[in-house]
């Protein structure tokens, strides 16, 4: 393995980053509060992006519109189009530092995790926020969606992984006529708001971790999560329609672990800490 191309920046720390689903396109999320386009093939910056207050954490690019999404320390989330190199808007809500930012791969949602214990669900057509999804007593350090199935998984300091099924958000935002609708559905979506939101409820919660979690995430195809926390440790879960379990932990690490994921066709667990 070698190092293909290396970029330089003056910000001394970057808190994210996001690969192009098509084209040889990075984005850097950075403490100095920039964001920052490169092309990895040419090895040049091609746009910087200067409107957070504060450093910024969270960044992803769309899976095929020209847009990509950051959020960061001034509590804001900015979706921005890359083609006019400008901010479409800002979403405004959490109350604290947001984490990561995700979009759905079909919906027109993005995710959105922050310090102040939400996870948040937001339609980026209409901007406004669609869900908060509560049950995390400490920072909710990462959030993403399922690849396929409608779930979220999330990590939080209070040193658990969440499951959260949110099938009931997506019947009840299908515009009638799609496939996706169900008119019983939505009617009782329509009741649950009055009593109570169903939209997104906690499916599983898994413990093991005995410090902070810092990561979790899905397997792209196996039913099949990985965390990782400051216990030093990187833990896997299965699950099925009734339950979540541990299966292994994988030990090796000195310090924090920060950062966990599944290689996306080989039996590869890739992992990154402070040691």
């Amino acid at each position: 393995m070698q190092m293909l191309t290396k970029f330089e920046s003056k910000s001394n720390r970057v808190k994210g980053i996001a690969f192009h689903p098509k084209r040889p396109w990075i984005l850097a999320a950075l403490h100095n509060g920039s964001v920052q386009l490169w092309d990895y093939r040419m090895g040049t910056l091609l746009e910087r992006f200067d409107e957070h207050d504060g450093p910024v954490r969270g960044i992803a690019f769309h899976p095929s519109q020209p847009l990509f999404v950051s959020a960061g320390d001034d509590y804001k989330i900015k979706v921005w189009n890359y083609k006019t190199r400008r901010c479409q808007f800002t979403l405004t809500g959490h109350l604290d530092y947001v984490r990561t930012v995700y979009f759905h791969h079909e919906y027109p949602w993005i995710l959105s995790c922050s310090d102040d214990q939400t996870i948040r669900i937001w339609n980026w057509q209409s901007r406004n926020c669609i869900a908060i999804l509560t049950g995390h007593n400490h920072y909710v350090m990462s959030a993403q969606f399922h690849p396929k199935e409608d779930l979220i998984v999330s990590a939080s300091l209070d040193q658990t992984v969440r499951v959260w099924d949110i099938s009931g958000l997506r019947k009840k935002n299908a515009a009638p006529g799609t496939v996706a609708y169900d008119e019983s559905a939505h009617r009782a979506s329509q009741q649950a708001d009055i009593f109570g939101s169903t939209d997104a409820i906690v499916k599983y919660v898994l413990e093991g971790h005995d410090r902070s979690v810092n990561w979790a995430t899905f397997h792209p195809t196996l039913p099949l999560i990985v965390s990782a926390g400051d216990d030093r440790q990187v833990k896997l879960w299965r699950m099925n329609e009734t339950k979540a379990w541990e299966v292994d932990t994988c030990r090796g690490h000195t310090n924090n672990v920060s950062c966990t994921i599944f290689h996306h066709r080989q039996e590869l667990i890739i992992s990154v800490a402070e040691d």
